[in-house]
């Protein structure tokens, strides 16, 4: 019996690192398969024969550049898009969008909707997150059997079993369990994370040779967020999504932040705080609800043509963020950075700033080797970090699995 049972968890786990190689490289041939993985050519044959067999794989013309080689012309196989799907829906201060993903990570759907979540009572964001989840079910286009997983990202504080939202700055409500929600509501297994780390995932595979063991992801938008990865696993705190280094103090009693505390780093580098500080206005005034990217850019433009109020209001950002950074670095040791959002459009602004105030700090030491890349619009990588999490799912979970598996657990709501 335990020779059967390792035997099975052999082929399963050889099953994954296929389609998990098939993935990441879109197209490959079996003999790419085999030394990206390091299967024998004869495992990867015959997994490959099962999965195209079970509608998972399919195979496809070869590239000019290994048909213009000798011998006879390789065969790639592709993840066949029909074999599933998956829902990303994003939830954002006073937005809301969800998209339909196919298994080849394609997005065939999608619907945006501007929400006030600021003042919508709990029922009321509830329900417009599972009316747009169903008018996409809906779609008579989209066969309902397929969707496998829903995975929803939200601004704040998520649990670390990813079920329920605990905490956000998009709204006064707290602790709604989204996940068993939605799998209440349509009988399809969904998960609940934090958008950050969800940029954090779609990085990582966008570009695995840059974002690899160790990196950050900064989210600069009207609030400060991060997804930090360590030794190529996504940070997580024992209780909650953790890595919230927008709310890290920065100057103790100082600046009000929407959270309700002063001297958070977002209180410095957040939309609203830039717009605040570009302005002249008291650091205790109430941060404004919203700042359009319009009015940001404009702000920026200013900001570059003169060195008035709105170009230290960049400097006082960069300098927030660089200790904050600073600080972070003197416990892990300096890491790629990725600043995404709105702002990231201004880091030409900030960088300077931040440069400085990360090397008078004890993460500093090394401040000249550390990189930074920008990402101006979120909502793609957040999405895509979805995705990629909901079909990994279904790479590990459901098609992993040989056929003969899979038909023991039919009806069971994998979670």
């Amino acid at each position: 019996m335990s020779v059967g049972i390792r035997h099975d968890d052999l082929r399963r786990r050889n099953r994954a690192m296929v389609i998990s190689a098939v993935r990441r490289a879109g197209q490959p041939s079996r003999t790419e398969i085999a030394a990206t993985t390091g299967l024998s050519h004869s495992t990867i044959s015959a997994i490959s024969s099962d999965l195209i067999q079970e509608g998972i794989l399919a195979e496809s013309k070869a590239s000019e550049t290994v048909s213009m080689k000798r011998g006879r012309p390789q065969v790639g196989l592709s993840l066949n898009p029909q074999a599933a799907a998956v829902l990303a829906v994003v939830l954002s201060l006073n937005f809301l969008s969800v998209a339909v993903i196919d298994y080849a990570g394609q997005v065939v759907a999608e619907e945006q909707r501007r929400l006030d979540t600021l003042t919508m009572s709990r029922d009321a964001l509830i329900g417009e997150c599972v009316a747009i989840v169903r008018r996409r079910l809906e779609d008579p286009d989209l066969d309902v059997q397929s969707v496998a997983r829903i995975a929803l990202a939200i601004q704040g504080i998520t649990d670390s079993h990813a079920r329920a939202m605990l905490w956000s700055p998009i709204t006064p409500q707290t602790n709604i369990a989204f996940a068993d929600i939605l799998e209440r509501e349509f009988g399809i297994p969904a998960i609940m994370e934090n958008d950050c780390n969800m940029m954090a995932v779609a990085l990582r595979w966008r570009d695995p040779h840059r974002y690899r063991d160790d990196f950050i992801a900064i989210l600069l938008s009207h609030g400060i967020g991060m997804g930090l990865v360590l030794k190529g696993e996504l940070f997580t705190g024992t209780h909650s999504s953790g890595g919230e280094f927008g709310h890290m103090i920065h100057r103790p009693g100082g600046a009000l932040c929407r959270c309700g505390r002063r001297g958070c780093v977002e209180a410095y580098a957040g939309n609203y705080a830039i717009w605040r500080n570009a302005r002249q206005m008291s650091e205790n005034a109430e941060p404004v609800a919203d700042v359009s990217d319009a009015e940001m850019r404009t702000l920026a433009a200013r900001a570059r043509e003169t060195d008035g109020p709105e170009r230290e209001a960049y400097r006082k950002a960069g300098e927030a963020l660089g200790f904050g950074l600073g600080s972070l670095f003197a416990l892990i040791d300096p890491a790629p950075v990725a600043m995404v959002g709105a702002s990231a459009a201004a880091f030409d602004l900030i960088e300077p700033a931040l440069r400085e105030a990360i090397a008078q700090t004890a993460g500093g030491q090394h401040s000249g080797s550390i990189s930074f890349d920008t990402e101006p619009n979120e909502l793609p990588l957040i999405r895509e970090g979805c995705a990629m999490r909901a079909l990994s799912f279904v790479d590990q979970e459901i098609f992993a699995p040989s056929i003969q598996a899979r038909a023991g657990s039919v009806g069971k709501n994998v979670a």
